[in-house]
């Protein structure tokens, strides 16, 4: 079966953004061109990687000599993008993720994949029941800007989330918190 791809090359819009309270807050990442809106879910964690990597290949775009992209190195004020996510509807749950540059049009390249699907032989679906779900991925190509806004986006995104304790290095939960200090 072939795999759809849900892919944008020039998109309007590429944020992270999440839905819920800290503590129990789903992360999707969403991207939008024109009408066609996708939202996949992702990790906290995975959210925090990407963004870092995202400046991590920004910045030594910057350093390369004679750099012919123009890269930022601050988030551009007519990117900044605060808004709150668009309507959620969850297209699939991020496993693999692979991140790159495409250097023939000056942009930050994301592929995101689903979770593996759970063994055909672990469903309660009947003998004559098919499995209609086809393979599909994500790709995202943004501009260096866009990908400078996203990254401040990002970072503040998973930074807005629970305290954190100084003693132990928990979070702390809107109802209280018991502090498990490390054994010496």
């Amino acid at each position: 079966m072939p795999t759809r791809i849900h892919e944008f090359a020039w998109p309007d819009r590429v944020v992270v953004g999440t839905i819920g309270l800290p503590g129990a807050r789903t992360f999707y990442l969403q991207v939008r061109a024109g009408a066609q809106l996708v939202s996949i879910v992702m990790e906290k964690q995975q959210s925090a990687v990407l963004a870092e990597k995202i400046d991590e290949i920004l910045d030594e775009l910057m350093s390369v000599e004679g750099n012919r992209f123009s890269v930022p190195s601050s988030t551009p004020v007519e990117l900044v993008d605060n808004d709150p996510l668009e309507a959620v509807q969850e297209q699939f749950r991020t496993g693999a993720m692979s991140l790159g540059w495409d250097p023939s049009t000056a942009q930050i390249v994301i592929e995101a994949y689903p979770l593996p699907a759970e063994d055909p032989d672990d469903t309660n679906e009947g003998p004559h029941e098919e499995r209609t779900d086809e393979p599909e991925m994500l790709r995202v190509l943004m501009p260096v800007g866009t990908a400078r806004a996203f990254t401040m986006r990002t970072f503040e995104i998973v930074s807005a989330g629970r305290p954190i304790c100084p003693l132990c290095g928990y979070p702390i939960d809107p109802d209280g918190h018991t502090c498990t200090l490390p054994e010496a």
